[in-house]
């Protein structure tokens, strides 16, 4: 593989979700783990990504606050967005997390629904305030520095406290074999206690990110109740979904 393809495999991989490992690159390009730090280096001096221990993250997240424009599969996740606002109702409680598709939904909420949001996220609790009339709420904890979110073990102890409506998450890896997973144990552990103090699980994904597994399960797809994507929602490529009792947007 010649190092302009390699290096935009990365770039993707980097932009689509938001963080990756050397070790999971290393693996997905069949090259050494010091071969994808100096790829990483290169694109870190270029300005596409950011270096950190043990892997890169995506310039969404260091530059939180950017114009939504600017943020990979932006189009698709508006749309997504949009979806999303037929699931919310009167006096809801939910729970969300963070992420550029779920920045993108904060920004569509509707008023006068007297919702009442509880997030582990900042930029979130930020979005959601300058966009809505909802009570926001923000769950603390030790901020973790590479996805912006609060974990740690006040946080799920926070989160046993609620009971939810429902619960907003976006997508590291989903699968239907697998269902939802991530790379990071402490957000995993986050995500899990949102889930276990929500009646209804919603997972927004962009279609690129579908059939993809990271390490370390969330859920198993039987605890989502809805998958959104940019997708029409009876598209072939959704079937598996389906089949296995999710419902579609």
């Amino acid at each position: 593989m010649l190092k302009e393809e390699r290096l935009k495999i990365i770039l993707r991989e980097i932009n689509l979700h938001n963080k990756v490992l050397s070790t999971d690159l290393s693996e997905l390009l069949q090259v050494s783990e010091d071969t994808v730090r100096r790829d990483l280096k290169e694109l870190t001096e270029a300005g596409l990504v950011t270096k950190v221990h043990g892997g890169a993250i995506s310039n969404s997240l260091v530059t939180p606050f950017q114009q939504q424009e600017t943020v990979y599969g932006s189009e698709a996740k508006k749309v997504i967005a949009e979806k999303a606002i037929s699931l919310l109702k009167k006096d809801q409680v939910i729970l969300i997390e963070g992420g550029t598709t779920i920045q993108a939904f904060a920004k569509v909420t509707p008023k006068n629904l007297n919702l009442h949001f509880f997030t582990i996220s900042p930029q979130t609790a930020i979005a959601l305030a300058e966009n809505n009339d909802a009570i926001v709420n923000t769950i603390g904890g030790r901020l973790h520095k590479d996805s912006y979110l609060h974990t740690g073990a006040d946080v799920v102890n926070q989160l046993k406290d609620i009971r939810a409506n429902i619960c907003v998450l976006g997508a590291n890896g989903f699968s239907a074999e697998q269902g939802l997973s991530d790379i990071d144990w402490e957000i995993v552990q986050a995500k899990k206690a949102m889930i276990q103090s929500s009646k209804t699980t919603v997972v927004m994904c962009i279609s690129e990110k579908l059939n993809s597994n990271r390490k370390f399960i969330v859920s198993s797809i039987e605890q989502i109740d809805y998958l959104i994507t940019e997708l029409p929602a009876d598209s072939p490529f959704l079937e598996p979904y389906r089949k296995v009792g999710v419902k579609i947007l």
